[in-house]
Formats: structure tokens, sequence, C-alpha cells
């Protein structure tokens, strides 16, 4: 069993190994690379679009790169010359770049879909007393265009203008729904198709719904208080390390020094960050309750 020890042998085999690994997985890693970094560029323009924001994907594409390699190419060259822990972080940066621009264009588009709802009770309530007053719920829901303002205002406007366009009152407030995928949201929507088809009180349909997203919005509010300290505890927690590592540096560099110029120590490095994402994540999942 020597022979296997021997560097003249072992060199070439770990080369073939290498070389049949990277013909057998190179397109899956291409294609894998690419789905995480300018793949993501079609989510984030998809969301743009649904907010009504006026998109150029060439923009996007120059902001997810100068988001991602940009700002890893300068975390490298700030450590250089140590080229291995250069490459450790800036590749951590660069693929957390790549992640940036969708998860805050998607923090956006849930804060615009939640300010939504929040302003369908006053809303759906100024269309209720406009229905009782004899108004169709396309003049109810110009008056919410008049006196409200954004989301709902321009959501609605959005409406009233494809209606203008041609389109039927059916075929927009689906669209509607499409652009807010939430239940209250649809739920308003389908109410008015089908009383719309078959008959019936639409102002009284509208207080129930008003009724049912007070309701809602009153659960998750205690919900929210519920889990705000949990929530809390898990970004102490994930902070604490970064933190010790900060006060470590200060205090005594050489005590933590190892940690970046061995391997040992990168290996632990690189264990924690996943672990640390790993507990995150986690206790994000059990703090957040839908209703």
């Amino acid at each position: 069993m020597s022979f296997l020890f021997n560097e003249w042998i072992m060199i070439p085999l770990f080369g073939i190994c290498v070389f049949l690994i990277v013909i057998l997985w190179a397109e899956k890693a291409l294609a894998w690379l690419h789905k995480r970094s300018l793949g993501q560029r079609e989510e984030v323009v998809k969301i743009m679009r649904l907010m009504g924001m006026d998109v150029e994907e060439k923009k996007i594409t120059v902001l997810i790169l100068l988001m991602s390699f940009g700002i890893g190419a300068l975390v490298f060259l700030v450590f250089w010359p140590n080229i291995l822990i250069g490459t450790f972080f800036g590749a951590s940066i660069t693929i957390a770049g790549w992640q940036l621009p969708l998860l805050l264009v998607r923090m956006m588009y849930e804060k615009r879909c939640s300010q939504f709802v929040d302003q369908m009770v006053d809303g759906v309530t100024i269309m209720a007393n406009g229905i009782k007053a004899g108004s169709n719920p396309q003049e109810s829901m110009k008056r919410v265009v008049e006196i409200m303002g954004n989301p709902i205002s321009q959501e609605f406007s959005q409406v009233l203008y494809q209606m203008q366009v041609g389109d039927s009152f059916e075929s927009a407030l689906n669209d509607l729904g499409n652009r807010i995928p939430r239940p209250d949201v649809q739920m308003f929507v389908t109410s008015i198709n089908i009383l719309k088809e078959t008959g019936g009180n639409l102002a009284e349909t509208f207080q129930t719904i008003v009724v049912v997203i007070r309701e809602r919005q009153k659960v998750e509010k205690k919900i929210q208080a519920l889990t705000a300290q949990g929530l809390m505890q898990g970004i102490i927690v994930t902070l604490v390390p970064f933190f010790l590592m900060a006060v470590f540096f200060v205090v005594d560099p050489t005590f933590i020094k190892p940690m970046f110029t061995t391997t040992l120590g990168l290996v632990l490095l690189f264990a924690m960050l996943a672990l640390q994402i790993i507990g995150g994540v986690v206790i994000k999942k059990v703090v957040t309750i839908k209703v």
C-alpha cells in the first residue's frame, strides 16, 4: 500500500480526479453560478414591474455586478497580499452581493403589499359608502384614488386605466390580485367579480371584508408582539461572535490572528459563519407565523 503515498502517483491521480470533476460538473456549476447571480435579474425586474416602476435591465445587470463582483474585488484587494483570506472574504461578499438586490427588492415589495392591505380598511369603507349612495364599483374606486395616497391610489388608478383602454373590469381586478398576492386582496377581487355576475348586496360584502381585515390585523399585531422578543434574541445571539471578534482585534490582535492565518482557524471561521447563517434562518422561520 506504500505506493499509494508516492507523490509521483498521487499527484497525477489527483489531477485526473480534478479533470473529471471539471468535465462532469462544469456545465452544472456554470448554470448554478448564472442562476445565483445574473439569473436573479429577471426576478428583480419582475418584482419592480409589479410595483409599477420603470425598469432598464441593463442598469439592473450593472447594479448586480457592482454589488457582487465589484465589492468582492475591493474586499480581496483590502486583504492583499494575503491571498487565502482575501479569496475567502471576497468570495463570501460576492455571494452575498448576488442575493442582496433581490432581497432588498422583495423587502420593498412585501412592505408595499402590507401597506396596500392596511389601506384597504379605509379604501373599502369608502367604496361601500359610495355604493350605498348609488355609485357603481368603478365610480367608488375613482373616489378612493382621489382621497387616498399610494400604493392603493396607484393600484386602483391602474385598474381604472386598464378599463379605459378596453380591458374588462373583471380582468383588471384579476391583474390587481396578481400584483398584490394577499388573501385579503383576493377576497376583495373575488367578491366583486362574483357579485357582479350573480347580484347581491355589494356594500354589505365590503363591510364584511373590512371586518375580516381588521380582525386579521389584530391577530398579526398580537403575534408580532409575542415574537418580537425571540426575534431580538436571535439578532443579539447572531451579532455577539462578530462583536467579540472586533473586541479581540482592538484589545489583543495576536490572540485572534491565528483564526485568519492558519488552516484550522480558517476552517473554524468558515464553520462559524455557516452555523451563524443556519441559526439565523432557523430563528427567522420559528418566529415568522403567517395568519
